[in-house]
């Protein structure tokens, strides 16, 4: 994998959901602060946007919109409109969320994904995301973007064998391709992830780290296989990344390692020698210095594993 679907699987905590909404005016529907993202996409009429704080902001059909975690936000066809909290009925495993608000007024429909993401240990590209990601839909923009939004909304109108496995890889993409829409447009800053992604040598050195975790890698070894000066490549991994090479690279280790824990029955001496350490008390020393509690008591903490299933629910106004 790349290092940006690196990311979005370290982000990722338990199951995304989605849904098709159909809204006649007046409407309006509040999303509160969680540890969710969620995109919006206009498929007919039209809304805005109304930010926890700020002016509000216009959206038409084929419009997109994401917005991150703990960051409240309420969609409505005029902004003072009455609006109904977004408090869907989830079942265990995948679910698909129908909202219905009857009205007199003009019709607007929507598709939405909300997506999960882990905040007791954020990746730092989380930080550099804004509360809002708006993509107004303009001819020739984003066509893989698009077509991800055409398919997603065909699955979720027309169940077909095949649904379960195809819609979470279709939020997936969904995610991949707002991302990745927005660090096109953010390429030319001089920090951040967006440079963190795009710039040859900070990129080459996130590879690594994220696929050879397992090297005793050294700044000077980065630097070298980066192509640049040693004291230059730590200023520039620095400022793109948020955090100095060696900082990150433990706390993908101990990130990658905490997946296995939680997800596997890998023993724990073979997470050890796979993170890099020489034996399984050094890495649990390193863990618990990340993670307050030892890998095995980390282990057993770990959720019951749910059935991944799509549970078609209706919330209704």
């Amino acid at each position: 994998m790349d290092v940006l679907s690196d990311v979005l699987a370290a982000m990722r905590a338990g199951q995304p959901y989605a849904g098709r909404s159909t809204c006649s005016a007046p409407w309006g529907v509040r999303f509160p602060a969680s540890d969710a993202a969620c995109c919006h996409i206009v498929l007919q009429g039209g809304c805005s946007l109304i930010p926890a704080g700020g002016a509000p902001v216009p959206m038409g059909v084929g419009d997109i919109l994401f917005t991150g975690p703990q960051h409240a936000h309420t969609l409505s066809d005029q902004p003072d409109s009455p609006a109904v909290d977004f408090q869907p009925n989830r079942g265990s495993g995948y679910s698909v969320v129908e909202l219905n608000i009857p009205g007199r007024g003009a019709t607007t429909e929507m598709l939405c994904v909300c997506y999960t993401f882990d905040l007791a240990r954020p990746h730092p590209l989380l930080d550099t995301l804004p509360p809002e990601i708006h993509l107004p839909a303009r001819v020739g923009n984003h066509s893989a973007l698009r077509t991800t939004v055409d398919m997603l909304g065909t699955e979720l109108h027309q169940p077909r064998s095949g649904t379960n496995a195809i819609l979470p890889a279709l939020i997936d993409m969904l995610l991949l391709h707002v991302l990745r829409a927005w660090l096109d447009e953010h390429a030319d800053h001089t920090t951040g992830w967006a440079t963190a992604l795009t710039d040859p040598a900070i990129a080459t050195t996130l590879h690594h780290i994220h696929h050879q975790f397992e090297k005793p890698w050294t700044v000077e070894e980065l630097a070298k296989r980066a192509g640049i000066s040693r004291a230059t490549f730590a200023k520039r991994f620095t400022a793109a990344v948020g955090q100095p090479p060696l900082t990150y690279l433990t706390w993908w280790r101990m990130t990658t390692a905490a997946r296995l824990l939680h997800n596997t029955d890998t023993p724990i001496h073979t997470i050890a020698q796979r993170s890099g350490y020489r034996s399984e008390y050094a890495f649990s020393k390193a863990f618990k210095r990340e993670y307050g509690i030892p890998p095995n008591q980390y282990r057993r903490q770990r959720p019951a594993t749910a059935t991944q299933r799509w549970i078609p629910q209706t919330m209704a106004t």
